[in-house]
């Protein structure tokens, strides 16, 4: 598979709602009972989540696409994280590819993007977290120069996880 990438339009909503639920769901769904998932599905990808944030100047967010179809996405946006964060930094809300993407290159493809797109900003740094468990995303994340600064703790409906704030210096 090769995919592109571009940015995401307000029209791709819908799709980019269901691949993302679809994504989080592949990786992450067994880890919850089903009323935590579905509500955190909710609250992220219904209508006054990323679909939402399509159209908020505050985000930059770019599909990648196989086909018509999108495989995967990233978005940029404001440091949510608790804390002290520099004015300049920008957080990496996901970087998210559907499991028969895992492989090839659409993450790469997503990242480059997201580290090109910040630095085009003029931001200081780029933070993100990441499940602690979720080995195959931390060494990804690794090998871009990302380090680990702390711990943040994750909601998914009621149930919290440990996540690793990662830094990259730009």
């Amino acid at each position: 598979m090769s995919a592109t990438s571009r940015d995401a339009l307000p029209a791709d909503g819908p799709a980019l709602a269901a691949m993302g639920r679809q994504s989080f769901t592949e990786t992450f769904g067994t880890l919850y009972a089903p009323a935590d998932l579905a509500a955190f599905l909710d609250t992220t990808f219904g209508p006054a989540g990323l679909p939402a944030q399509l159209g908020d100047p505050a985000y930059r967010i770019r599909v990648a696409t196989s086909g018509d179809a999108i495989v995967g996405f990233a978005k940029l946006g404001p440091v949510l994280f608790p804390g002290d964060w520099p004015a300049d930094a920008i957080e990496l809300h996901q970087l998210y590819a559907l499991a028969d993407s895992h492989g090839t290159g659409v993450g790469p493809l997503l990242m480059d993007w997201a580290i090109a797109t910040a630095r085009r900003m003029g931001c200081s740094a780029l933070i993100l977290s990441v499940y602690v468990d979720n080995h195959r995303a931390r060494a990804f994340y690794a090998r871009y120069g990302f380090v680990d600064i702390g711990r943040y703790d994750f909601a998914v409906g009621t149930h919290i996880d440990e996540d690793r704030i990662m830094r990259l210096t730009l």
